[in-house]
């Protein structure tokens, strides 16, 4: 079975850090380490403050988080790494090849939805994406 999961989007503070800290909610129980990192990340930055605020009635707490910058070693630790978007998948391919096999969209078993950017938008674009988070992390649970 899988033992990590890298979740990936940009800046790594708004989508992947919320998709991260979800789905260790939702894997308590489970042996499965689960990390995130951005494509082009905001490094050392913590999570968006809507992100922390839209999370935090949900039990989600992500005030430890900082962003990081993809790389490598980071995609060769990982057993499923999960992207938000479709051009994700592109340019994690195009830079990182051996990511092939084991990256798929977040979205993937809620009709390969993928998950807009919410970044500098309204608390509604926040509120939007993390249902549509939730609901990819509970589809993911049965096949982790």
């Amino acid at each position: 079975m899988f033992d990590s999961i890298l979740v990936v989007c940009a800046g790594n503070i708004c989508r992947s850090p919320t998709a991260e800290y979800v789905l260790k909610s939702k894997l308590a129980n489970k042996n499965i380490a689960v990390s995130s990192a951005g494509l082009t990340a905001l490094e050392g930055k913590s999570a968006d403050s809507i992100a922390k605020q839209v999370a935090e009635p949900y039990g989600i707490n992500m005030d430890n988080h900082q962003g990081r910058q993809l790389n490598s070693q980071l995609i060769a630790q990982n057993s499923v790494i999960l992207v938000m978007e479709n051009r994700h998948l592109t340019d994690l391919f195009s830079r990182y090849p051996e990511a092939r096999g084991k990256t798929f969209l977040l979205g993937k078993w809620i009709d390969d939805k993928e998950i807009p950017d919410p970044y500098r938008k309204s608390i509604e674009a926040f509120e939007h994406v993390y249902t549509l988070i939730d609901s990819a992390c509970s589809a993911w649970q049965k096949y982790l």
